[in-house]
């Protein structure tokens, strides 16, 4: 069951590039950077994922990044979903995140599993969702 509306934020991808694929389907890795809000602070956020293209047409990605708190709250986090490519040459994700924090203001996070939802558009421009799974 979704509980609390944990953030959301919008970004941009900043790099894109091919990795080998070790012997499964194109695998490319992704950085992207964006801003919102966690826990109702204003937030920067930077992240790495990287994405296997599955025989089926579906992608796995998983990734790892930082959150920077306008007050300086820090956390790290790592992830994993599943997505798909859009009709308009995007991509659109939907799984699980787990974060890590010394930050008073975010320690909630460090007992929180989190599922996100995050589309991005053929122009690499991002957004995601981030709700407590309870």
């Amino acid at each position: 069951m979704l509980g609390d509306k944990l953030g959301e934020e919008t970004g941009k991808v900043t790099v894109r590039r091919v990795l080998p694929s070790e012997g499964g389907g194109p695998k490319v890795e992704t950085s992207f950077q964006a801003s919102g809000k966690l826990l109702g602070v204003e937030a920067s956020n930077f992240g790495t994922y990287t994405g296997v293209l599955r025989p089926d047409g579906h992608i796995f990605g998983a990734g790892q990044g930082v959150v920077m708190g306008k007050n300086g709250e820090t956390a790290m986090w790592t992830g994993g979903g599943v997505g798909s490519f859009t009709p308009s040459g995007g991509t659109s994700f939907r799984g699980a995140i787990y974060y890590q924090t010394q930050s008073p203001q975010w320690a909630r996070l460090n007992g929180v599993a989190a599922v996100f939802e995050y589309e991005e558009d053929a122009s690499g421009n991002t957004r995601d969702e981030t709700w407590e799974w309870k």
